[in-house]
């Protein structure tokens, strides 16, 4: 959420960059701006009103002592009225500051400066790119085909437990899972992560807190009776651990990592694209969080842009890195870079992280904020990133290591899975 003395300030720059979203704002921050006006004259007359009746209280206690009742009563309905016409202006205010808040929460975060104009992926530009492309010299299947093969993962028993979306790890399928999840858990311990097991429901406030709500409201599994949200990242969960804190400098950086199921409604999501494990209602994922000071957070950012792509060669998998367009960037985001893996057997690039840099975006909705060294309290910066997320890694991983007579396990990974070769 956008703080309004920098919308104030940078109106102008705003909008400028709002349009690499394809985003006119104008009007909506003029109206933000607007009701922010409302919201200081009227927070001014209920003042002036209230510290009118504050004085005539102590003058109507003056007049009773010195035997001046009718002057007393006469007063006394003067300040009937002020706390009549005080109240009316704090409903007013409520209402105000309740209108601006939706407005505020309708707007994205301001792209960051070299973030590219575009409309979506195609606009997306690639930065880096890593591997070669596997060949094969004889006809290579797809996961799904694969899965089944060797039952690794079952598709069709997942339908008929949950629905689709929903697949079942089966024997040396789930053993692979669990080993990249410990990798994953392991490598981001090693670059200095502390690991964390967070709830996989959350409360409104932590929706609204990671800018999730009301957003993504929609796509998010909603617990009607508790009113709970299940998690779609444990980006949510995890940042929301610094909702309402105050830090010290000395506190950055914080870094935390955490593995969760995720969960995504993902509705409307039908076809080739999303057979397998290319688009899921439910999936793990390792996900890395920072908190940092804003004068640290793009080096954090590249910092964990390069653990991303060490992970990614130590399986051994092609990949490249995009920096989002507007139009393709996150509501919450400033900047991203997305991952994608090469599929062999599919032949297209898959997505599988997405690591950004929110600024003060989050940590002003979740009031997260540190004494600086003169001891005035500044906003932190937050960021995130896939570490990864599995079932596109898990697919890259069959489809990419097939051989005819089975498929192997990347070196890395045999003192996790116990097995080098599932045949």
């Amino acid at each position: 959420m956008l703080q309004i003395p920098y919308l104030r300030e940078n109106k102008d720059l705003i909008v400028e960059r709002y349009a690499k979203r394809n985003l006119d704002a104008a009007e909506t921050i003029n109206q933000i701006i607007a009701l922010d006006d409302q919201r200081k004259s009227t927070q001014q007359s209920m003042d002036q009103d209230l510290a009118e009746g504050n004085a005539l209280a102590k003058q109507i206690g003056d007049l009773f002592k010195n035997g001046k009742a009718a002057e007393a009563n006469e007063l006394k309905e003067k300040t009937k009225i002020l706390k009549e016409k005080s109240s009316a202006e704090k409903v007013k205010l409520q209402e105000i500051e309740e209108a601006q808040l939706n407005l505020l929460y309708l707007l994205p975060n301001v792209p960051n400066e070299i973030v590219p104009n575009g409309n979506s992926d195609a606009d997306n530009k690639i930065v880096a790119e890593h591997g070669e492309e596997v060949k094969f010299k004889f006809e290579a299947l797809p996961h799904w085909e694969l899965a089944k093969k060797h039952n690794l993962i079952d598709f069709e028993l997942g339908v008929k437990i949950s629905g689709a979306g929903f697949p079942v790890y089966m024997g040396k399928g789930a053993k692979l899972q669990r080993a990249l999840i410990n990798f994953f858990l392991d490598e981001a311990e090693a670059a200095g992560y502390s690991e964390v097991i967070p709830p996989h429901l959350v409360n409104e406030a932590s929706g609204y807190g990671t800018g999730q709500l009301p957003d993504k409201e929609g796509q998010m599994y909603h617990v009607r009776e508790d009113d709970l949200y299940l998690i779609p990242t444990a980006e949510v969960p995890i940042t929301n651990i610094y909702r309402d804190v105050i830090l010290k400098e000395s506190d950055f950086p914080i870094k935390n990592c955490g593995y969760t199921p995720c969960f995504r409604r993902e509705a409307g999501s039908y076809g080739k694209d999303v057979r397998g494990l290319n688009r899921l209602h439910q999936f793990d994922k390792v996900e890395i969080v920072q908190v940092q000071h804003p004068s640290k957070s793009y080096e954090a950012l590249d910092g964990m842009v390069k653990h991303v792509a060490s992970v990614l060669e130590k399986l051994g998998l092609q990949y490249r890195i995009a920096l989002l367009c507007g139009g393709d960037l996150g509501f919450t985001s400033a900047i991203t870079y997305d991952f994608e893996v090469y599929s062999a057997a599919q032949n297209r690039w898959l997505e599988v992280s997405s690591v950004s840099n929110f600024e003060t975006f989050q940590a002003n909705r979740l009031k997260l904020r540190f004494k600086n060294e003169e001891g005035k309290t500044e906003l932190a910066h937050t960021l995130n990133g896939s570490a990864l997320a599995l079932p596109r890694i898990m697919a890259a991983l069959l489809e990419n290591f097939q051989v005819e007579n089975g498929i192997k396990i990347p070196e890395v990974l045999v003192p996790y899975t116990k097995f080098d070769k599932i045949d």
